[in-house]
């Protein structure tokens, strides 16, 4: 294992190298990796006999070209292989040549991706440098890719934790760079045993879903170089688009997801009809849902509850405004508590995710089969915060920080319970009929003695409401712009 890491730094490294010569060029850290991910499609298509790249288009027709004659194919190369179906066209859609200089095209082609025969390196050593290229894009703070990219150790506790079994259907519908599907894929590869022609993930058992064309590709790429997704494949499991737009079509025994961070974004989805025109545009009916808001992660949550099939299992990634907002979010948390087994609680603390200042938490629940939850069942919450401190640059979270959490969880403490209040002030229950008949219906769930800074909680609450009022007033600008806009387009008619 320590060879295949060692390999996929060094790998790393070198591509990375690269970037900074790309830097010169006025290319940011996103489009090297945008342009790294058709290249290497290219060349690794064209070290198979039976590639997906037609012969025109592939690496072979770049053979014996000047450097000018080069960068004016690459552009006809990516227009041509975006209108292609398939990995293909997830990965080339809307593609276009964003390395302004002819010599340094040349210089990525020859000098680094061509001198690597891709396929003869294990697919875990180049699965891992591709996710390695990933997260060192998402340290980049300015380019924003941090919100797509959760860090894997915690990633790989939670998927171990729901333990997806072959045959389930498992969904992310904000599935970023593709870190749970893959994490899904190799738990699932795990449970097989080896066996041949399991590798590849079924596209109508595993479906992830990204808003983000650009993103939508690092994901169907990253699950391709790990040998998730088949070259050759009709379907692909990623679909770019709006989760939250329609009703799903299908449904999942398992849904694992960390939805974007930001609290209220332009569009208000909700099970009314609104009028047709105007700013009301910017409302999305969905009948499905409990309530109306404007609350991406509390939209979320309405969503992902609507994918599971009875008894499914979730787990999301929420922000701790989610667990105590009052509004929409009380009626949300309670018809959870209502409609779900919602059982463990694990409250991370910061320095873990690329977004700054995030202070997020990880719901697990079990859709109930047309039974409200009965009297009695456990909600179990494990505070990682109070006793963990992490920093990305100087103290990354490790899998082994989460061994604890994941022994309990997965010994049915988490769910059953035997009786044990705490265990070294970081493992309490709290029994759900409680938490559903507050008037709060609050899941921040605390213990007196839990806390190194007695003021965490009321400060944590003061963020949260002070973000949500400036996000407020700029969406109310933007329904004034809207508005104005159309005032101006009838005075015009």
């Amino acid at each position: 294992m320590s060879g295949v890491a060692n390999g996929a730094s060094a790998l790393v490294r070198k591509l990375w190298q690269y970037c900074n010569v790309l830097r010169d060029d006025g290319l940011s850290y996103p489009d090297y990796v945008e342009q790294l991910t058709y290249l290497l499609f290219l060349k690794m298509s064209d070290e198979r006999m039976d590639g997906p790249v037609p012969a025109e288009y592939g690496w072979g027709s770049f053979v014996g070209l000047d450097t000018e004659g080069m960068y004016r194919h690459y552009g006809e190369a990516l227009a041509a292989l975006g209108r292609s179906d398939g990995p293909l066209g997830v990965i080339f859609r809307n593609a276009r040549n964003k390395i302004r200089d002819p010599g340094k095209l040349r210089l990525l082609m020859t000098g680094l991706i061509g001198q690597t025969e891709w396929s003869a390196l294990s697919q875990d050593v180049k699965g891992d440098a591709y996710e390695g290229l990933l997260e060192k894009n998402a340290r980049d703070t300015k380019s924003g890719a941090g919100q797509y990219f959760t860090p894997r150790p915690l990633i790989d506790a939670i998927v171990e934790c729901i333990d997806p079994r072959p045959g389930e259907r498992v969904c992310d519908p904000a599935c970023g760079s593709g870190g749970f599907l893959l994490s899904v894929h190799e738990h699932l590869d795990g449970r097989s045993g080896g066996v041949p022609n399991s590798r590849a993930i079924r596209p109508a058992s595993v479906r992830g879903v990204e808003l983000v064309e650009e993103v939508a590709r690092l994901a169907t790429m990253n699950l391709l170089l790990h040998g998730a997704v088949a070259e050759e494949e009709a379907d692909v499991p990623i679909v770019c688009g709006d989760s939250l737009r329609r009703p799903s079509e299908n449904q999942y025994e398992v849904v694992v997801t960390n939805p974007p961070f930001g609290i209220r974004g332009s569009v208000t989805y909700g099970n009314e009809p609104r009028e047709a025109g105007g700013a009301s545009d910017l409302n999305v009916t969905r009948p499905d849902f409990w309530v109306s808001t404007a609350n991406k992660q509390l939209n979320f949550l309405q969503h992902v509850f609507t994918l599971l099939a009875p008894n499914g299992r979730a787990a999301v990634v929420v922000p701790d405004n989610v667990l105590f907002e009052g509004g929409a979010a009380v009626t949300i948390r309670r018809r959870l508590l209502e409609s779900c087994d919602v059982h463990t609680l694990l409250r991370l603390p910061p320095g873990i995710f690329y977004a700054s200042g995030v202070k997020a938490n990880v719901l697990f629940f079990r859709r109930l089969a047309g039974q409200r939850t009965k009297p009695g069942k456990w909600l179990w919450v494990y505070d990682m915060r109070s006793y963990k401190r992490f920093s990305l640059k100087t103290k990354p979270i490790d899998r082994s920080d989460l061994e604890e959490f994941v022994g309990l969880y997965r010994s049915g403490r988490a769910i059953e319970g035997n009786g044990e209040v705490d265990l070294n002030l970081r493992w309490r229950r709290f029994e759900q009929a409680s938490v559903r008949h507050d008037e709060g219906c609050a899941l921040d769930l605390a213990w007196q003695t839990e806390t190194a800074d007695s003021e965490g909680s009321s400060l944590s609450r003061l963020e949260a409401l002070s973000r949500e009022i400036a996000e407020d007033l700029s969406r109310a600008m933007e329904h004034v712009d809207a508005a104005t806009r159309d005032g101006s387009d009838r005075g015009r008619e």
